[in-house]
């Protein structure tokens, strides 16, 4: 009986693809290549934190693609199962092609724009493997983007400070990634001018926000939303500053500086 050994590509093997802040190398699986963990702004941490995302600076030589970036800071989420490592570094997208599409093609483009609620999940989960897409004959692009108290938070002294900001970090967050395909899809294949947002339940709702927001007007040419309203209560701008009240209060609470406030209990 004959035994047959396949010997894994080498660096010089494996596609590199050349993005305005630097070259990419990413992982050929045959028919399709991935490129994992590609950033798309600065890590949004220090002086940067609540803040919206900026400008991430160029490297130099060849990033390796390989492995998905961290998920953003969220709780514990079995339904989803391990998401990996987390941090506060974690503006990353990951780029699904067919094997050899041409630079400056016209494949048309998906970007996936995960749920959980506006507090739990990443892009990179294997849930959302791009393939079955792709083999369909478009690029697929998954996103992370802030969630939670970091992503979405309303709090009266940081609007005040910039300008009435809104506090929807995490929405631009997604609006920061757009103009990241917009910039750069041309060179794995993509056509900038026939990019479809997609995603499920808070995907959809941030579908729906970014089919309204003048800032990601001309970014995006079609919408698919799989769930999600738009009026979902926990996007009211009022709900969204009595939050940061209540967990300055509960932060307080935990911490040991303030006695928590208990109701009486008829027995």
């Amino acid at each position: 009986m004959g035994c047959a050994s396949a010997t894994a590509p080498t660096d010089a093997e494996r596609p590199i693809v050349r993005a305005d802040t630097g070259a990419l190398r990413g992982v050929d699986l045959g028919d399709l290549e991935v490129y994992r963990g590609i950033p798309y702004a600065a890590p949004p941490v220090g002086a940067l934190r609540w803040r919206a995302p900026q400008q991430i600076a160029e490297w130099e030589g060849v990033r390796d693609a390989v492995t998905a970036g961290s998920a953003c800071p969220q709780p514990p989420a079995p339904q989803y199962g391990e998401v990996g490592p987390t941090s506060e570094d974690c503006l990353y997208l990951d780029v699904w092609r067919p094997a050899g599409a041409e630079v400056s093609g016209d494949l048309p483009v998906m970007v996936w724009v995960h749920g959980g609620a506006f507090v739990i999940g990443s892009g990179s989960l294997p849930l959302y493997d791009g393939a079955a897409l792709v083999r369909r004959g478009v690029i697929v692009v998954s996103i992370n983007y802030r969630l939670g108290r970091l992503g979405f938070l309303a709090h009266p002294a940081l609007s005040a400070e910039q300008g009435g900001a809104s506090g929807n970090y995490g929405l631009l967050d997604q609006i920061a990634a757009l103009r990241w395909v917009e910039r750069n899809i041309a060179a794995f294949g993509g056509d900038p001018d026939n990019v479809t947002v997609f995603g499920e339940s808070s995907g959809g709702l941030s579908i729906l926000a970014l089919m309204t927001s003048p800032t990601a007007e001309g970014l995006f040419d079609k919408a698919i939303v799989q769930s999600g309203a738009g009026l979902a209560v926990f996007q009211s701008l009022r709900t969204g500053r009595f939050r940061p009240k209540r967990w300055d209060r509960h932060g307080r609470v935990r911490a040991g500086f303030l006695k928590p406030r208990l109701r009486p209990c008829a027995l």
